[in-house]
């Protein structure tokens, strides 16, 4: 197997830990050209990483005939524009989300790659690591019986506090539903299958935002008038499971859980005591409720009924980051080159991320509109990881 030659443009943020990991992996990767606007940072990660190019503009870097697989770290913007001019070029594709700002742009996207025999992959990675590979193997293993209904709660007050250049994430292609929320989109795809129907509320309380992080700290910022900033919608799976689904940037801290689901024989829980360890790291504790740990199974009740602890499940698979400084970002790529080689699905694929995109896109329409949505795309559920 020959390593594909890889194309990253987009050199901000997130770029570290997708360049960092993917270093780990020389038979599968090799970084051989970059881009960026600022034609100084993409010579400066070219010295760092050891890319073998460095280009002023996407374009270029598409153009590069020796450039097999295109890794788009843009903002979500631009995701469409790159996109669609590496698959047209002849390129796989690897992308952060959303693929695309719209659905109608997604669709153009996969089906042209359909069309020439081509790979799109998508992050959220995440769902392969070891937290959600756990809810993953014991639904599969049958521990959770029949999962019938759920909740997934994205709850904070936006990323001005946190981002270094937050405007973006208030503007077209991105909100909380598009932004963060295909994190939790992709957790509840992975583990459940297609989403059947969507209804959905939502508000968008604050026109103006204070920016508080640095270097922009006092900086007003200005929302879009198309994005909600507080949605909470309920999901409907094909396999009969009903999720609640909170996606909200106007409050202030919360103790939900990040994400739960219900089954007949178990109840799954991802609950920590930091809000940031929900499905957008890859490891964390999940906790399982059964019928004979239940607070309610002797009755009348009995002292200490109400102290049954939650059992911890065990954890057998890798990849169990949980901070943002050390992740694993880049695996889904890594995946999805064996794929290519392979000749099967890969696991992050650009049909799910299709998919989470019709959903995402159908739960701002139903909140607009006030009614239910229907979604028509589906995909297989993807394999679960290797056990240790």
């Amino acid at each position: 197997m020959r390593a594909l030659r890889i194309g990253v443009i987009g050199l901000g943020d997130i770029s570290n830990a997708y360049l960092t990991n993917l270093q780990n992996y020389p038979e599968e990767v090799e970084l051989y050209a970059c881009a960026c606007r600022t034609p100084e940072k993409a010579r400066a990660k070219k010295e760092q990483y050891g890319f073998k190019k460095a280009y002023a503009t996407g374009d270029e870097l598409i153009g590069d005939p020796d450039v097999d697989l295109v890794l788009n770290l843009t903002t979500p913007a631009a995701h469409y524009l790159y996109n669609i001019a590496a698959v047209r070029a002849g390129k796989h594709v690897y992308t952060e989300k959303p693929l695309a700002a719209t659905f109608a742009e997604g669709k153009e996207i996969m089906d042209l790659a359909k069309e020439k025999g081509l790979y799109v992959g998508c992050a959220p990675d995440t769902f392969m690591g070891a937290r959600l590979q756990t809810f993953r193997r014991l639904i599969d293993e049958g521990a959770t019986g029949k999962i019938v209904a759920g909740t997934a709660n994205c709850i904070s007050h936006g990323w001005e506090w946190y981002h270094p250049n937050p405007e973006f994430f208030y503007q077209k292609g991105a909100g909380p539903v598009l932004d963060i929320g295909p994190y939790y989109m992709t957790a509840l795809l992975s583990l459940l299958g297609p989403v059947e129907s969507v209804t959905a509320m939502g508000i968008q309380p604050q026109q103006e935002r204070m920016i508080y992080s640095e270097p922009l700290r006092g900086h007003a910022l200005k929302v879009d008038p198309e994005i909600m900033t507080s949605l909470m919608a309920v999901l409907r799976f094909r396999c009969g499971a009903v999720v609640n689904y909170n996606m909200v940037w106007d409050a202030w801290d919360s103790v939900m859980p990040r994400m739960e689901l219900y089954g007949t024989k178990a109840t799954l829980v991802m609950a920590e005591e930091d809000p940031n360890k929900g499905p957008n790291v890859f490891g964390g504790d999940t906790l399982v409720k059964t019928r004979d740990t239940y607070r309610w199974k002797n009755m009348p009740r009995h002292e200490g009924d109400e102290d049954i602890p939650w059992e911890i499940a065990e954890v057998r698979h890798d990849f169990d980051a949980t901070s943002f400084v050390t992740n694993n970002r880049g695996i889904g790529l890594v995946d999805m080159v064996r794929a290519i080689y392979e000749k099967r699905p890969c696991r992050a694929s650009g049909a799910m991320a299709l998919h989470s995109l019709e959903v995402g896109e159908a739960i701002l329409t139903a909140a607009r509109e006030e009614r239910f949505v229907r979604i028509d795309t589906g995909f297989d559920l993807p394999a679960p990881m290797p056990q240790k």
